[in-house]
């Protein structure tokens, strides 16, 4: 398996592609609503692949000089429970370091605040977000 920091057009569609497998696909998520305003050409990814096919990714955004935004993380389903999220996320915490970024925030689907938990993000309850498709808790941790 390879993990690459996309920037290119051809490894971003990586990254789209999962999402659509994994996301667009299962929970009925029109692509207008997968795909937003923090999906540009400038925006970064982190994908891992799979000899040629593109399995995980993440998005990294950033959200001011100091902190970052990352989202999207998403394993094809016949590929979860490998650790590969994980690797995802600590893939893009360290591009984030090397990028300057001190804080490293996520907004987690209600079910995967543990996931995030056992990685050292904190969650704050008191910042639900009710969206179309998930209820999400942002999760912040130092990048240090």
């Amino acid at each position: 398996m390879q993990i690459i920091r996309a920037t290119k057009t051809a490894e971003q569609a990586g990254a789209y592609y999962v999402r659509i497998q994994a996301m667009a696909r299962k929970h009925r998520i029109p692509l207008e609503v997968e795909f937003d305003e923090h999906d540009t050409p400038n925006t970064k990814y982190i994908v891992i692949v799979d000899d040629y096919l593109p399995i995980a990714t993440c998005r990294l955004y950033a959200l001011d000089p100091e902190r970052v935004v990352f989202g999207r993380i998403v394993v094809l389903p016949e590929y979860r429970h490998q650790g590969l999220g994980t690797r995802a996320v600590q893939e893009a915490e360290a591009w984030a370091r090397e990028l300057g970024f001190r804080t490293a925030i996520v907004e987690s689907r209600e079910n995967k605040v543990p996931f995030y938990e056992n990685m050292g993000y904190v969650a704050d309850f008191s910042r639900k977000i009710v969206g179309s498709t998930f209820t999400c808790y942002r999760m912040e941790k130092p990048l240090g």
